[in-house]
């Protein structure tokens, strides 16, 4: 049975889409009938010409997705997009490095573990970049008999 024009009407009152408007298929010859807006608005609240729910998109799989990569997981090799230096820049690094290298120093300086003129001395050297991190410091600092083994 073709109820078109009673669908048209149905969506210009109900204000949706055609797609969204559900007619009862047990009661199609009542719809057929009705020629008129007022006729349809009848049916509407009647219950016969109902407006369908909206189709939402699900957050399951992006929640899920987020919570792994909040337990540091997919961040692979087959994850990376950009270059090392873009995912954490060169100077970042260098912060990274070079702080605790400093922070270090100045605290063996203040304790008198080492002299003001060794604490210039390897200052300038972690500042060149000789040093790869607070532990390659140390271990440089024992094999010169800078620090007590």
């Amino acid at each position: 049975m073709d109820v078109s024009v009673q669908r048209r009407m149905a969506a210009d009152i109900l204000k949706c889409g055609l797609d969204r408007v559900w007619i009862d298929p047990e009661q199609l010859d009542k719809v057929k009938a009705a020629i008129t807006k007022d006729d349809i608005r009848a049916l509407i609240k009647e219950g016969v010409i109902k407006k369908k729910q909206k189709k939402g998109i699900s957050s399951a799989r992006t929640k899920k997705l987020k919570e792994q990569k909040r337990k540091g997981r997919r961040r692979g090799p087959g994850s990376r997009r950009g270059a090392k230096g873009a995912r954490t820049p060169k100077k970042e690094r260098w912060i990274n490095t070079i702080r605790p290298l400093r922070r270090l120093l100045k605290e063996l300086r203040d304790n008198g573990t080492i002299d003001r003129r060794t604490y210039r001395r390897l200052y300038r050297m972690a500042k060149g970049g000789a040093f790869r991190s607070r532990s390659h410091m140390l271990l440089y600092m024992r094999d010169h008999d800078i620090l007590a083994k």
